[in-house]
């Protein structure tokens, strides 16, 4: 490997990252001079460095420092690693490919392995002449190898100044479909061999989506390609690699036959956000780990402005509240949350920020914060801070600068509050009516998932609120940006009979607590659904959180659920159904379980009547998205009719006769095994084996956990760490046992003690690990049991 160096001081020694790499010889040459070679290599493994050290003194100017070294293709889905899979005919076999983000990219080759520090790249891979070769880069030759003829050299055009986490290269068996965007550029999805088909509809994404950032950000492209590539072998969903983006296949593949609508969405979004990055990540860099947020905030948040730009039937903005939002405050409550900016020291602590603080609270400050500013200003700021940084590292008050000019309001004050301390307010409101008037009076405080805050400092929080009647409940009456604890509002011409609402389209980031006047003013205008859906599910999210921390009852929230009997949106539907499921799990450990369970029937029964079995005419993707929601709500709770009819279509869908559409599957399988036996388990577990589509394995994998029997719990914790299941899905399964029975919580948190060390070994302490521990003891909930998970030194 050669890197061109500017040496700034002399110095007889050179210090780079370097992990699981060994260096046989290393020489630097000053421009036009004699090559001087290094007499010691001094690894510091901990820091993850080496040292090189020069017999003589290194003098100012510009070199070329050689190294010769030797690496290992890992197991670890990190840095360069091996990925396994099947060809067509059954054979096992690997491809190479890398994962760089957040510090691997040292596991690959010595460099400066930080994001700031930014250079071209010139990369040549010597492959087996059967296989495919890419990179970041266009292909500029393929020549054969001299040195073995069943090898080719394929050499890669230079790279734009970009920094080591975002380099790619991939060796393996692929298919491909291309397409050109509207702008020229040349879109490819690579898929496994035979599966060309299944990369269309992410081709037909991307192609779209390209024109779009384009236009949007008033910013060109800036490589000439974008390769899009299926891995078997992924930790996470998918890599933002610039010109060569990286998926698992879950989130890249869609087969007409055997995907699901939500499946469809799920590829929509990863496309969105993973192009998104080729601009606000790629092009333009974050300074260091600590921004990260703003990075996946800011793709988190418009991959949904793209989708809803290619798809508008799929109403994904109401999906966003339930799917980022409303999880983001879930975290956010806790004592244990942090702020979305982190200081990151050491490269062992970037992991630790790759949670839903970062992405969706990232992407919920960005929503409310682009609804403050308005569209046009916040179009005008991103082209400002895209253009004057590109190919450069840019800080979060960088940004905040840019909109600041391009909006003229107080950007960078109003978002520190949000960025800089974790949490966020939940504000009290009450009504008086003063004649023609309503006087509003609004108070904040930080809200806590463990009952009212009690804390000796008050924090604040600068947040606009919006406020609307029922006069017009789609538009705002009022804006105010609320910057002390407490404000009087005075709603001009409001009558005693107008209901009042605050957060219109659920976008402030805060929980609102109405009076009890207020809140049962606005309870008819669910019912007849004058109230958006946004708001809908905002209130019954909020009314939720807030019964669960304790500061009003949840028989009162129950009975707020009477006014969903006519909801027709599938998405408050599907908070609906979270919230109850939550509540459900709480009350497993005690003798109201059951309650709650014909509590589910009662609600559901209705909506899945009007719904049926099959799609009827003129249905679209909401549609079967909220069938599959219903059904699998209702099977799960012992509905008698739902039941029989999942257990009538399972059997024809394993003897052939009828095969399930995908979007039925997931509700039949979780159906059939929560009521099922070991016959059921073995017969899901041949389909799993059968399969040829990791989407329907992924399918089964998530729904095994189900079934209720303690032996046949054993059964798929320990199917979990075999063969069968790809490593990053193993967690689903453990997860999926954990969320499926109390029973199956304690068994799968047993399993996690007991085999801590070969699941920690696999995952190295990535993200894929703190997602494992959080499933598993996500749903247990008394003291005793708090105590056993802070005890467990899991060394």
């Amino acid at each position: 490997m050669e890197f061109l160096l500017q040496v700034k001081n002399a110095t007889n020694q050179i210090v780079m990252n370097c992990a699981d790499i060994d260096i046989i010889t290393a020489s630097y040459a000053p421009e036009g001079d004699e090559e001087v070679h290094a007499t010691g290599f001094n690894y510091q493994n901990e820091d993850e460095k080496v040292t090189l050290s020069f017999p003589s003194t290194l003098q100012k100017g510009t070199g070329t420092l050689k190294i010769d070294f030797v690496g290992e293709l890992n197991d670890k889905m990190k840095g360069f690693y091996r990925s396994k899979y099947s060809t067509p005919g059954g054979d096992t076999r690997y491809a190479a490919v890398t994962q760089f983000e957040a510090t691997d990219a040292r596991r690959a080759f010595p460099c400066w392995d930080e994001p700031a520090i930014k250079a071209t790249f010139d990369i040549s891979l010597v492959v087996p002449k059967d296989r495919v070769a890419l990179s970041n880069m266009n292909v500029l030759e393929r020549r054969p190898y001299p040195d073995d003829e069943s090898l080719v050299e394929v050499k890669f055009a230079r790279s734009p100044v970009m920094s080591t986490y975002l380099v790619a290269f991939v060796v393996g068996e692929y298919d491909f479909v291309e397409a050109r965007s509207q702008d020229g550029v040349l879109v490819r999805v690579y898929t496994p061999v035979g599966k060309a088909e299944q990369g269309k509809f992410a081709l037909e994404v991307a192609a779209k989506t390209l024109p779009f950032y384009k236009d949007y950000f008033n910013v060109p492209y800036p490589l000439p390609k974008i390769d899009l590539i299926a891995i078997a072998d992924f930790a996470a969903g998918a890599m933002e690699n610039w010109g060569l983006v990286t998926y698992r296949e879950t989130a890249l593949l869609i087969d007409p036959k055997n995907s699901c609508s939500s499946s469809r969405q799920w590829v929509a979004l990863v496309v969105g956000h993973e192009l998104a990055h080729q601009w606000f990540g790629n092009l333009v860099t974050m300074e260091w780990w600590t921004h990260l947020w703003l990075n996946e905030g800011f793709a988190s948040w418009i991959e949904y402005l793209c989708v809803d730009h290619c798809f508008p039937e799929y109403d994904i903005w109401t999906q966003f509240v339930s799917a980022d939002y409303t999880r983001a405050q879930e975290l956010d409550a806790l004592d244990n949350s942090h702020p979305i900016e982190v200081s990151v020291g050491h490269p062992s602590e970037v992991d630790e920020i790759f949670d839903a603080i970062s992405y969706s609270k990232g992407a919920s400050v960005i929503r409310m914060l682009h609804d403050y500013i308005g569209d046009e200003d916040f179009r005008k700021g991103m082209n400002l801070y895209l253009t004057k940084f590109q190919q450069r590292n840019a800080a979060t008050e960088d940004l905040w600068e840019s909109l600041e000019k391009a909006s003229g309001k107080p950007i960078a004050a109003v978002m520190n509050t949000w960025t800089k301390q974790m949490g966020f307010p939940l504000i009290y409101v009450e009504a008086e009516q003063q004649e023609d008037d309503k006087v509003l009076k609004l108070v904040q405080k930080k809200f806590c998932a463990s009952g009212p805050y009690t804390g000796e400092d008050l924090p604040m929080w600068m947040v606009p609120i919006s406020i609307c009647t029922s006069e017009d409940p789609a538009c705002a009456k009022m804006q105010v940006l609320m910057d002390k604890p407490e404000l009087t509002v005075v709603l001009k011409d409001t009558k005693p009979e107008h209901w009042v609402k605050l957060n219109l389209g659920t976008v402030g980031f805060y929980r609102t607590q109405y009076s009890p006047a207020m809140l049962e003013s606005l309870i008819p205008a669910i019912r007849d659904l004058s109230l958006p859906p946004v708001d809908r599910l905002g209130l019954q999210n909020d009314l939720f959180s807030l019964a669960r921390a304790g500061i009003i009852s949840t028989v009162e929230v129950l009975k707020v659920m009477e006014a969903f009997v006519n909801e027709p949106n599938y998405t408050v539907w599907s908070d609906l159904s979270c919230n109850l499921g939550i509540l459900g799990t709480l009350l497993s450990h005690t003798d109201f379980y059951e309650d709650i369970q014909v509590f589910v029937r009662d609600v559901f029964s209705p909506i899945g009547e009007r719904l049926g079995w099959d799609p009827k005419p003129g249905e679209g993707h909401l549609d079967a998205l909220l069938r599959g929601l219903v059904l699998g709500k209702l099977g799960k709770a012992g509905h008698k009719a739902t039941l029989e009819e999942a257990r009538r279509r399972f059997k024809e869908h394993v003897e052939g006769k009828h095969i399930l559409s995908a979007d039925l599957r997931s509700p039949v399988y979780v159906t059939v095994l929560k009521h099922g036996d070991s016959s059921t388990l073995d017969t899901m577990l041949k389909l799993h084996k059968q399969a040829d589509m990791q989407e329907e394995k992924n399918r089964i994998e998530r729904v095994l956990g189900a079934i209720s029997q303690p032996e046949l719990i054993q059964k798929v914790l320990t199917f979990a760490l075999s063969e069968e299941v790809r490593p990053q899905d193993t967690v689903s399964v453990i997860g999926g046992v954990a969320g499926g029975s109390k029973q199956g919580r304690k068994a799968a948190w047993k399993f996690l003690r007991d085999n801590w060390e070969e699941l920690y070994n696999r995952y190295q302490g990535g993200f894929l690990i703190s997602r494992l521990i959080k499933l598993t003891v996500d749903g247990f909930a008394n003291d005793k049991m708090a105590a056993e998970v802070k005890v467990r030194s899991f060394n």
